[in-house]
């Protein structure tokens, strides 16, 4: 085996580098769309975790720490929805307070429904946040009330949107995930709307996360599908990734009025260049977005055999879960996912 004190490079079984970290600071959201919450799972009745089982800040501070001398670069937050969980803007000033290994900064970066987003963006900005994508699966009220749950209108995302605009956190990345039947008509509407303005829209395949959500292979909308019916209207060329573990191919607009995402997450898994591991709200490690069991670091960090000053057992822990890590299931898809029932739900290690 190789050497887990080394703090880089950290490799996985298939030689992949860790480079990112997601971490899920809450498993409640005050939307229920259907393919991460739907509300005839995530109702009334649904008892989501206690205060103590949720990572404190300071042990959220303690694992990322590691993960950065591991050699994590990108941090992103998420949820459930992140701007749920009191203090968030506490949390981005001390994780904008960590450097990598080569001294920079992490780039902090925030996935959000974006409903909270108008009264928080100058806040999160002035934390040390540098980054966000924010959900917003259509435009036509009647379609995003269908998607989301009929819990608010798609005003309240375009304000958030505009506020984050105004903080300075940009660009601001919008995502819309496509389900074949219910938004694909929302497409061409929601392109529109963002061009020229300086936001890039991205398109994400409807994904197989969790158990709860009824996915069908038939429910998807293809990337080539949506990268066609953009470009008859508005013509795309390619453009450069911005990473090589990049997940969305970049399309720019021919007449320069910005560019576009899409995620082909299901048509054209990226499993080979993934480089995320995943923190869950109650604290377990995941190294796919797909998988059915993680590993606990919360009874590790709340040990009292294991002081805070000492974090060598911690950082042992972390690189042995990516060393082992094997996972590229969007490339088995077809044969595996009726194998595996027990996937944990993205409201609980973040999308």
């Amino acid at each position: 085996m190789r050497n887990l004190h080394a703090a880089v490079p950290c490799l996985d079984n298939l030689q992949r580098p860790l480079h990112d970290l997601r971490i899920s600071v809450t498993d409640r959201c005050n939307l229920r769309c259907t393919y991460c919450m739907p509300c005839e799972v995530f109702g009334r009745g649904f008892v989501f975790l206690r205060h103590a089982e949720l990572l404190s800040f300071e042990e959220i501070i303690r694992v990322a720490r590691q993960c950065v001398a591991l050699g994590v670069r990108k941090i992103r937050l998420s949820g459930g929805e992140p701007l749920l969980r009191h203090g968030i803007e506490r949390l981005v000033e001390m994780l904008a307070e960590l450097r990598t290994n080569d001294g920079k900064p992490v780039d902090l970066a925030m996935t959000s429904n974006g409903t909270l987003l108008a009264k928080k963006a100058r806040a999160l900005k002035d934390a040390g946040l540098t980054r966000l994508n924010i959900s917003l699966d259509a435009l036509d009220e009647a379609i995003f009330r269908r998607m989301s749950g009929d819990r608010v209108p798609p005003g309240a995302v375009l304000e958030g949107i505009a506020a984050a605009q105004e903080a300075g956190l940009t660009p601001v990345k919008v995502n819309a995930v496509v389900k074949r039947g219910v938004n694909e008509s929302e497409i061409l509407p929601l392109v529109r709307h963002f061009r020229n303005t300086g936001v890039i829209m991205r398109f994400i395949e409807y994904m197989d996360v969790g158990n709860t959500n009824g996915w069908r292979l038939d429910d998807v909308v293809t990337a080539r599908e949506i990268l066609a019916r953009i470009d008859h209207e508005h013509p795309l060329v390619p453009i450069e990734p911005d990473a090589p573990n990049e997940v969305a191919e970049r399309w720019a607009f021919q007449d320069g009025s910005g560019e576009i995402g899409v995620i082909a997450s299901v048509s054209h898994a990226f499993c080979h260049t993934c480089s995320r591991l995943r923190l869950s709200t109650d604290g377990k490690l995941y190294t796919c977005l797909f998988a059915t069991e993680g590993v606990d670091l919360r009874a590790l960090l709340r040990t009292r055999s294991v002081p805070s000053s000492d974090e060598t057992t911690l950082r042992q822990r972390i690189a042995a879960t990516w060393h082992y890590r094997t996972d590229r299931y969007s490339q088995q898809r077809h044969e595996m996912t009726e194998a595996l029932p027990g996937r944990i739900e993205m409201s609980y290690i973040g999308g």
